[in-house]
């Protein structure tokens, strides 16, 4: 999972960029880039690991010149996360000089691969797939350049061959040196992509794209809509929209862990806000906890934050319990769950979260998370609570059992890496040491997200193993574990 957003202003864009990615830290915090290019053509780039805040200096910043521009942070969901070669943007310089950053992950890398090298005749450096794309791009700009102008119609015509070639998920967004910004979104719409727009001190128009809303609302921008799921949108060097639908047969099927772990509680994606349907994944959860736990059993309702706090709220509310914080969270670690490696993954928990004895210590406690992945941080939250004197403890997950992997941007590659695979709910509250454990229904999932909104479907892939691209076999998926590193 990554965050990503591109800026076409009056003025110059590094602040308004920076700024961005501060609000989609949460999105990732391997690395962190950004790109800007001048009217004349000339781009320029800064990218390095870490946290935003951490990887621009004054002289990087002052080097980004140009009022376009574009940024990305990466949380690694294939190779090293610690690679800075896999860091992006990525670069090509033919056709004009294009950069590129994308959020998802593409499916048929090994397809494209081979493609480029014997077909298209073009070198790769790395094994990102956003390095396939943005060369699967430049390609097919190439061959839609029929004179010596490049115009919106040139560029749709490439993203829609692009669609063509490309099977997975991605939202991406691309400076083309010369010519201006375009962004486009799988035709799923599986990874989020919000368009906006504000009106400078001259009068004109300033364009924004972005993994989220909060980040448009923040920045001063007016909320346009969503980017339609296969839709390109070009924003040219005078500041002119200009949008067009690139795919065959698009279908909006957003990603449900989106909503459940991912985004912000305070952005809107798809018409949805993820505030609310996180209480609403609170209001559900508290009838099948009521249906298969004891009352008995409960004392008081604890969140693991911060994700989990809205749906911790409305379960208390409806089991008319009592709401505690029994954790403290360390401000100043990252989200375990985009960790790279089980060891980080460990031991990163009890630094990020401390237990308060006193709001533990005799209590009957129903701990509340937004989700259980592998359950290592399942299993050591338990261990604290008892650790800090829980009398019991019930430990309730507002998404449904994680038993397959997801393969469109968020890193659950193998199933021997579930903790909910192959094993019963009585196996898993057994291996993570808790008295009683509920999830919520998948169907209370789909129900809870979608109530209200115009949006027909979501992919749950990772909880009900079906894949909406129609694309993933059982082959890819024992390939993808061979490969993926631990």
């Amino acid at each position: 999972m990554c965050g990503i957003v591109g800026i076409v202003g009056q003025q110059p864009v590094n602040q308004d960029i920076y700024d961005s990615l501060l609000l989609l830290q949460h999105r990732g915090q391997d690395s962190t880039g950004i790109a800007t290019a001048e009217s004349n053509g000339v781009l320029h780039q800064a990218k390095a690991h870490g946290y935003v805040r951490e990887a621009f200096r004054t002289r990087d910043m002052r080097s980004l010149l140009g009022n376009s521009g574009l940024g990305h942070v990466r949380y690694a969901t294939k190779g090293k996360a610690s690679n800075e070669e896999e860091a992006q943007p990525f670069y090509v310089n033919a056709p004009y000089g294009i950069v590129l950053v994308h959020n998802g992950n593409l499916t048929n890398t090994r397809e494209l691969t081979d493609e480029l090298f014997h077909r298209d005749r073009r070198h790769l450096n790395t094994s990102s797939d956003t390095e396939l794309l943005v060369n699967v791009l430049a390609n097919e700009l190439q061959a839609s350049i029929t004179g010596l102008e490049l115009g919106p119609d040139e560029i749709f015509s490439a993203v829609a061959r692009l669609h063509e070639r490309v099977e997975g998920s991605y939202a991406a967004i691309a400076l083309i040196a010369g010519h201006g910004l375009l962004a486009f979104r799988d035709p799923f719409g599986i990874r989020p992509l919000i368009l906006g727009t504000r009106k400078a001190e001259n009068g004109r128009y300033e364009w924004i794209v972005a993994s989220e809303s909060l980040v448009l609302e923040n920045g001063g921008f007016e909320i346009v809509r969503d980017v339609m799921p296969g839709e390109a949108v070009f924003v040219d060097l005078e500041g002119h929209l200009h949008s067009r639908q690139c795919a065959a047969d698009p279908k909006l099927i957003p990603c449900s862990f989106e909503y459940v772990y991912l985004a912000r509680p305070d952005s809107e994606m798809n018409g949805i806000s993820v505030y609310e349907a996180r209480l609403r994944l609170g209001d559900r959860l508290a009838d099948t906890i009521a249906k298969y736990t004891p009352r008995h059993a409960i004392d008081v309702v604890m969140p693991i934050p911060d994700s989990s706090r809205p749906a911790a709220m409305q379960v208390a509310r409806k089991l008319g319990l009592e709401y505690r914080e029994g954790f403290y969270k360390n401000r100043y670690v990252g989200r375990t769950f985009i960790m790279p490696g089980q060891a980080v993954r460990k031991k990163s928990v009890r630094q990020k979260l401390n237990a308060m004895s006193s709001e533990f210590k005799g209590k009957n406690v129903l701990l509340i998370d937004d989700s259980i992945v592998r359950g290592t941080t399942s299993k050591e939250i338990i261990q604290m609570a008892r650790d800090a004197g829980a009398k019991s403890v019930t430990f309730a997950s507002a998404a449904p059992p994680v038993r397959y992997p997801h393969v469109y941007g968020i890193n659950m590659p193998s199933r021997h890496e579930l903790v909910a695979h192959g094993r019963t709910i009585p196996q898993i509250a057994e291996e993570l040491g808790c008295d009683y454990l509920v999830y919520q229904e998948v169907e209370d999932l789909r129900d809870a997200i979608l109530e209200g909104s115009d949006v027909e479907d979501l992919d749950m892939s990772c909880f009900d193993g079906r894949y909406v691209t129609g694309t993933v076999t059982d082959e890819y998926l024992a390939w993808v574990e061979g490969s993926q590193e631990s």
